[in-house]
């Protein structure tokens, strides 16, 4: 796949919700020679826009990753923790995680001893406030260099295996990747519309950027990108599977948090049907995204959304397949050229 340091840097930049400085500079750096305007807003979403018409076309995927908040150090230097997104604490035992206080500290998340539980504990799910984080330091040297409010990440680095691509936080740098490249091929070709690449904050903790940043422009349009779970694995029954990898990029239908809008669902399908692009339908029956949000902007508008199949979502590893990736980005370029006004109406 193309530019895989790119998408290596994205996923090892920390950033999450509410401290994704890091990752917005990087892609600062990448969007300021193709954007005609790159700003800011006050939430801390960036915004890039290539014009080329009077209608509006909003790209989005959100820039934060689940993790952690260090909420106390006790006096042996054990740090306690909130999480910041939903996470499957089976993933953590013995995970290494990096503690961003005074200066980057290495951790690791520690529990009972299997050997010292009781067969109630060995037979219970393991809770999060089971976990606490032991950076091997002296407390002192612990409470000097971290302070409550510091912001905690895994410690993954991206790995190819075979056509699938494995890192920490690909929910949702995979995305980032998907629309920074998207824009970057848009840039090269004339748009009939003013196309916006948003790179939204605070997703994983309630769609919060994508709901001010959506108002703010109004678009007629919408596309947003994020993954979507593949549950094609031992165990799953067909109607638990929602995508599979190497199948293509998802069209979402729906989620627990939206109705994409059947115009666009149908124009996405039969764009990617009609130029040989693989793709597959994606029904989500929990969990939400941006779209969700960004639908209800300003008097609405006509959304929808492309999803990026990813196994051991939320867990401490995630995984995509490159095909499905290149697939995304080739409908998305795809359907900002041929997206138009004209007659969708509402029939």
């Amino acid at each position: 796949m193309e530019r895989i340091d790119v998408l290596g840097k994205l996923c090892s930049l920390p950033g999450v919700p509410g401290y994704e400085s890091a990752i917005r500079n990087y892609l600062k750096e990448q969007l300021t020679p193709l954007a005609d305007v790159l700003e800011t807003d006050a939430m801390g979403n960036l915004i890039a826009l290539h014009k080329g018409g009077d209608k509006k076309l909003m790209l989005s995927a959100h820039m934060d990753e689940i993790g952690f908040m260090v909420q106390h150090v006790d006096d042996e230097g054990f740090i306690r923790f909130v999480p910041l997104g939903g996470f499957d604490p089976k993933t953590l035992t013995a995970q290494r995680v990096i503690i961003h206080g005074v200066r980057e500290l290495i951790g690791v998340m520690g529990s009972k001893p299997v050997h010292l539980m009781s067969p109630e504990e060995k037979n219970k799910a393991p809770q999060l406030r089971d976990y606490f984080i032991d950076t091997g330091l002296p407390a002192e040297q612990v409470k000097s260099l971290v302070r409550v409010g510091d912001p905690i990440t895994r410690e993954r680095e991206l790995i190819r295996m075979g056509p699938c691509i494995n890192a920490k936080s690909l929910d949702n740098r995979i995305s980032v990747f998907v629309l920074l490249e998207t824009f970057r091929k848009i840039c090269e070709s004339a748009s009939k519309l003013d196309v916006y690449a948003v790179f939204t904050v605070q997703e994983e903790v309630g769609l919060r950027g994508a709901r001010t940043v959506a108002h703010r422009i109004c678009p007629d349009f919408a596309i947003n990108v994020d993954t979507t779970i593949a549950f094609d694995l031992p165990g799953a029954q067909a109607h638990e599977v929602v995508t599979r990898l190497g199948q293509g990029a998802a069209i979402k239908i729906m989620d627990q948090s939206v109705l994409c809008d059947y115009r666009m669902v149908r124009f996405l399908k039969d764009l990617a049907t009609n130029k040989g692009i693989r793709w597959q339908s994606e029904i989500l029956p929990a969990g939400g995204t941006d779209t969700a949000v960004i639908q209800l902007a300003g008097n609405g508008c006509i959304a929808g959304a492309v999803s990026i199949p990813t196994r051991h979502i939320h867990q401490v590893i995630e995984m995509v397949h490159e095909d499905d990736v290149r697939a995304a980005i080739d409908l998305l370029v795809l359907a900002s050229e041929q997206l138009t006004v004209p007659s969708w109406d509402h029939v």
